[in-house]
């Protein structure tokens, strides 16, 4: 039976032929970067009461895309991701939590099956007994491996756990997936925004994507306090615009969005591009200054950093 191949929001396709990767494989041969300059850890993690917490609104960069959340007394983990490779590359940095230092986790969402971002030698060693958010399409993935409390979602999927008064809404993101040979985009991809409906409160976890019209369409349907936005992986550009953004492009759609504070994430763990974290650190600040936007709405983790909101 032939199964349906999910489509971008604005039907835009990441079709790369041979010719376009030996291209791109030249140009990364020619260039130089300097991989000696990393991002920084935080010089004191909050280990003890990030344990302890289920009162206080949180938010913890562990690495990547991997996040732990903290809100309305539940344990949220985005994206999890502890791998030391990723393909032939080995991890840049060390994640910001061990998977032992993290509580029990109450919540995994996953934005889609790349292994940068769905790693189900992390998932083993989780705490708790998560209930596990997925797009469309990975379900097989994980019953397989003996999971059971699933929800899978397509976008604009809703989900809420009435006694917590909280809410997961599975949104659209511009990407693509794969994981076999024979898998691409059999499988959905998004970001997930989690609302905390008692106390108005709410973090949109925009998962990997490129710029695209859909920010503005989810402006219109959600209010975001906080937004979780890659800003790396962008270069070669002519390569990667079409499913990662850059730091530019990333502001431009926090700005849409109307949120609160931008928390960057997606840089600086694996060499997936061509830039670097620095580098797309630095973009990102110039950008920032540029538009001479508040320094009050955005906040640039260092790795095991906590946010408390």
């Amino acid at each position: 039976m032939k199964r349906t191949k999910f489509l971008n929001f604005d039907n835009i396709p990441d079709n790369k032929t041979m010719k376009d990767m030996i291209r791109w494989s030249r140009e990364r041969r020619a260039k130089v970067k300097d991989l000696s300059i990393q991002l920084s850890h935080v010089s004191k993690k909050e280990i003890d009461i990030l344990q302890d917490n289920r009162t206080k609104f949180s938010v913890t960069w562990i690495g990547h895309a991997t996040f732990l959340i903290q809100l309305n007394g539940l344990n949220i983990l985005t994206d999890p991701v502890w791998a030391n490779r990723m393909g032939m590359q080995k991890r840049l940095t060390e994640p910001g939590l061990k998977i032992s230092e993290l509580p029990e986790i109450d919540i995994v969402v996953i934005s889609h099956g790349h292994y940068d971002h769905l790693d189900f030698r992390s998932i083993r060693k989780l705490k708790g007994n998560p209930t596990f958010y997925i797009p469309h399409g990975l379900r097989s993935a994980f019953t397989r491996r003996g999971y059971k409390d699933i929800r899978e979602a397509n976008w604009w999927d809703h989900f809420s756990i009435t006694n917590k008064k909280m809410k997961l809404s599975f949104v659209p993101a511009q990407h693509w997936t794969k994981r076999t040979l024979f898998d691409t985009n059999l499988s959905h991809w998004g970001g997930w925004i989690i609302e905390n409906e008692e106390r108005n409160q709410s973090v949109y976890f925009v998962g990997d994507t490129a710029y695209f019209s859909g920010f503005k369409e989810i402006a219109n349907r959600f209010r975001v306090d906080i937004v979780l936005m890659p800003i790396g992986a962008y270069e070669p550009e002519w390569f990667m615009s079409t499913s990662h953004i850059n730091p530019e492009d990333a502001i431009k759609a926090f700005l849409e969005l109307g949120g609160n504070t931008f928390i960057p994430m997606h840089y600086g763990a694996y060499r997936l591009a061509d830039d670097t974290g620095p580098e797309a650190l630095e973009r990102f600040h110039k950008e920032w200054k540029r538009l001479d936007l508040s320094k009050d709405k955005q906040k640039v983790l260092t790795l095991g950093e906590t946010f408390w909101v």
